[in-house]
């Protein structure tokens, strides 16, 4: 490995706790940079914000773009301020946009119960939870496609299609089965609706039985969305790989940190994983690491906010770029701290009294110090 490792990184805070938990993440980064070896530059951006709309009437410079593919990754806090923007405004023009434009298809969400963080879940008989989901992440039921006729009168109507492609559900796929045979339960769980959504869903499912073809050492099984849910309550611990469309997702990846304690340690992966800076004969297309929590404007500002979401997210951040090593180092230092916990160093969601403060420099001290 090079000893001259530098990696540039788009830095965009946006809303919210956004702004509170990345100072606390890009301090872990470099603390694992300077133990391993290798150097950041992190350019930060305050666009792709409500506050940037409110000033601009946009959430993002015209060249956007050229700035993000100049950049090895995007880390990303939040974006969200319902009270001035509305959401389908900053979504669609920032997060949306992101994963669109750089065909940032796949969405991993892992889902661990890691100790010292209580779980909701009642006579769980200490059973490990150790999943990921993966989720479309370009089309499907989020396209933008339909529209409104006759608004205001009583033949109002409103259309929005849904979007599957063959390209697009393989792909997803093909990275879901890859990654399920990689792991050692060689498990892969599929959520559908077909018994009620009688044309997309059906497709889905069809391709999900041809692509097992190719996979026949991983076991396949699939489930309706709403008693998926119920099972992700009931008995978290025998999923392994999950991969949902869009929309369900979404859902799921949201529901399955909820039952580990808190989405607020939740990170999420936008990964676009064929494109390569090294590869001059086709465009480079970054990918983008962010926590799941959202900009929580409930809290925003109490300085409370769980900081492991955005110090995960930059974990597999760290993954992607193939710093191996200082990947392991984080994680393990997350482990370490929330194993140690303490009510005055775990945040609020954690049934603790710590700060966004005192939790973010108690995980980059670890990080440090911390065995591989």
């Amino acid at each position: 490995m090079s000893q001259n490792r530098k990696y540039v990184i788009a830095v965009l805070p946006g809303d919210g706790i956004g702004l509170e938990v990345m100072p606390p993440a890009l301090r872990c980064l470099e603390a694992a940079a300077k133990r391993f070896g290798f150097k950041f530059e992190f350019r930060e951006y305050p666009w792709a914000s409500c506050i940037y709309y409110q000033e601009h009437g946009v959430m993002m410079p015209s060249n956007w773009k050229e700035l993000l593919k100049a950049c090895d990754a995007i880390y990303f806090g939040a974006v969200g301020d319902p009270a001035s923007v509305p959401d389908h405004i900053s979504l669609w023009g920032s997060l949306l946009l992101f994963r669109r434009e750089f065909d940032q298809f796949i969405n991993l969400r892992p889902c661990r119960l890691i100790p010292g963080v209580p779980s909701p879940l009642a006579n769980r008989q200490n059973h490990t939870i150790d999943f990921v989901t993966v989720r479309e992440n370009t089309e499907g039921e989020y396209s933008s496609i339909g529209g409104r006729i006759f608004e205001g009168t009583s033949r109002e109507t409103v259309i929005q299609n849904t979007v599957f492609t063959r390209q697009g559900v393989d792909r997803v796929l093909r990275y879901a089965f890859e990654l399920a045979r990689s792991r050692p339960k060689k498990k892969l769980t599929s959520a559908t609706k077909s018994n009620g959504i009688s044309i997309t869903m059906p497709y889905w499912d069809e391709r999900v039985e041809e692509m097992a073809k190719e996979y026949p050492d991983v076991k396949v099984e699939k489930y309706h969305i709403d008693i998926l849910c119920a099972h992700f309550v009931q008995r978290p611990h025998t999923f392994d790989v999950v991969v949902g469309s869009n929309l369900f997702g979404d859902i799921l990846s949201d529901l399955g940190p909820a039952c580990t304690g808190t989405i607020g340690i939740a990170p999420s992966a936008n990964l676009n994983p064929v494109s390569s800076k090294d590869d001059s004969a086709k465009e480079w297309m970054p990918s983008l690491f962010e926590p799941v929590h959202g900009s929580a404007p409930d809290i925003a500002g109490k300085g409370i906010a769980n900081p492991i979401g955005m110090i995960w997210a930059g974990q597999m951040m760290l993954e992607h770029l193939g710093e191996k090593d200082a990947a392991t180092a984080v994680i393990k230092a997350i482990e370490s701290v929330l194993a140690r916990g303490g009510t005055n160093l775990l945040t609020p969601d954690m049934q603790g009294k710590g700060t966004t403060q005192s939790l973010g420099v108690a995980i980059e001290q670890e990080i440090i110090n911390v065995v591989l």
